[in-house]
């Protein structure tokens, strides 16, 4: 079924026709949304990290680590009030078995309500927080943020509301505006001069274009106004989403938080940085895939389908490509970092490589809040996540003294506990078995283990230098590439199977043109 952007369109029931359709059917219809919106999803993703990139080299060199840090650090109090905003609505209307028009006017009262109360909140804590950080700088970062959340309630329903129907072509569009204006801006800023504040204008850039595209797509049959009938649904849903996402936020803030107060703030930008190459992979794969498994475990949910079969699946296909990057990206970590991001940053080397320990821990697990919330039991998401985090926080405060390594293996060993946890309370709600779990990464080991050959090699007979690091750090990449497609088509992995899918429908499609 194929969605276009028109002021035509039908929209809120229509979406919901799949219920009367075939278990086969539906099947047949949800894999095909789901190839045709990943396709669109994975193209904004890598347009993104590719600006993204490309900006880095740039501010990575203009900036100071001092610089970086501090925006880094207001950053962190922009996500965790951007928790507080967002309420679950978009997660609400995706979910919802039987959306009305009176629960999306309900979901856009509780998202302006909380968006702009958020404004005024990060607005006046402004100066308290750049005192305990004891960094005006601060102050500023975090005022230009607060306009964000005045602008971002006029466009996340209509957004949420394509996702829902897995149309990702008007969140494509959206998605390259926002990060090309943001990429002009953080870069013209820095070269400017303006320091910090080049990321923070970069960023409020990208929400006005974001929030003007949506405006200009809004489906005619959507609701415009606000409206208090139905809220108590809308809240009793978001007060376990503000849990859910809030404590996810605590968690993946609390060590550049923690390390900003200890340390300093050069120290925070270099756990950034370890971090940032982590980054690559969410923005190309993990940013691309979450926003589309929802829609899909929450269709698959209300046709009566097993989720935990999609679950695995999707872990299959998330596994076979991050587990080989993330073992590539700490082999080659000293070139990869002194290439892209310049010899000032090479602090940054262990603790990269015990960030990918973490990453490779952590990536089996890392769908369960969306199947669970598809699932209808987002107040055990919550729960999970409370466990989950109070690990991660618990262990910084063990670890902070340590140092930034010990921070870093704090994290990993936060990262064992919670897929325990995580796999205990998947078993109670989709029935996921572990051997079944084990039996799903299983491909993905194998293909990892063949990928990560090329890297391993140079790793034990070629040590990383000043003189040879871009010669690695290109000859690693090609070769791992090239590894890693090989092993995809020689062990059969899902994904190789549909990318094969994939590129023969566009192929199909690009001939009929």
């Amino acid at each position: 079924m194929r969605h276009r952007i028109s002021r035509r369109r039908t929209g809120i029931r229509r979406s919901d026709q799949r219920k009367d359709l075939s278990g086969t059917r539906i099947t047949g219809i949800l894999l095909s949304s789901v190839r045709r919106s990943l396709v669109f999803s994975l193209a904004d993703s890598y347009l993104g990290v590719a600006l993204q990139l490309v900006s880095s080299l740039i501010i990575a060199r203009l900036l100071t680590p001092a610089e970086i840090g501090v925006f880094s650090v207001a950053a962190i109090f922009a996500a965790l009030a951007s928790n507080f905003r967002d309420f679950g609505v978009g997660e609400y209307l995706i979910q919802e078995k039987n959306l009305t028009t009176k629960k999306i006017r309900a979901a856009l009262a509780a998202n302006i309500g909380l968006s702009w109360l958020m404004a005024v909140i990060l607005f006046l804590a402004s100066g308290p927080v750049a005192d305990f950080y004891r960094h005006a700088g601060v102050t500023t970062v975090m005022q230009i943020q607060s306009v964000n959340f005045l602008l971002i309630p006029f466009g996340a329903v209509t957004m949420a509301y394509y996702r829902r129907q897995l149309n990702y072509r008007p969140l494509f569009i959206a998605g390259l505006l926002a990060n090309t204006t943001s990429f002009l801006v953080a870069t013209t800023g820095a070269l400017a001069g303006f320091g910090y504040l080049a990321l923070a204008w970069a960023s409020l850039a990208g929400v006005m274009v974001t929030v003007g595209y949506a405006v200009s797509v809004r489906p005619a049959d959507l609701p415009f106004w606000p409206s208090l009938s139905g809220l108590r649904e809308v809240v009793n849903f978001g007060k376990h989403a503000i849990g859910i996402y809030f404590l996810g936020q605590v968690g993946k803030s609390a060590p550049e938080a923690v390390i900003g107060r200890v340390l300093d703030m050069a120290s925070v930008a270099f756990f950034s940085r370890a971090n940032g190459l982590m980054e690559i992979f969410n923005r190309t794969v993990l940013r691309a895939a979450a926003p589309i498994c929802l829609p899909y475990f929450a269709q698959e949910a209300r046709a009566g389908q097993r989720t935990a079969e999609g679950y695995l699946k999707a872990t299959t296909l998330l596994t076979g490509i991050g587990w080989p990057f993330f073992v590539y990206i700490g082999v080659i970590a000293y070139s990869a970092i002194r290439v892209l991001y310049g010899g000032q940053w090479m602090s940054s080397v262990p603790l990269a490589q015990i960030l990918c320990v973490v990453a490779i821990l952590e990536l089996p697990y890392w769908l369960a809040t969306e199947v669970m919330i598809a699932e209808g039991r987002i107040d055990q998401s919550n729960k999970l996540q409370f466990v989950v985090q109070g690990l991660r926080v618990a262990s910084l405060a063990l670890v902070v003294p340590f140092g930034l390594t010990g921070v870093c293996w704090g994290l990993a060993l936060a990262a064992l506990g919670g897929t325990f946890a995580s796999h205990r309370f998947l078993r109670q709600i989709i029935g996921l078995r572990f051997r079944d779990m084990v039996r799903a990464c299983i491909p993905s080991g194998a293909v990892t283990a063949v990928a990560a050959t090329p890297s391993l090699v140079v790793a034990l007979f070629i040590e990383q230098t000043e003189a040879n690091c871009l010669a690695v750090f290109a000859g690693c990449s090609l070769a791992t590439g090239a590894a890693w497609i090989a092993s995809l088509k020689i062990c059969k992995h899902p994904f190789w199977m549909e990318a094969v899918t994939l590129l023969e429908k566009m192929r199909k499609r690009a001939k009929a043109l």
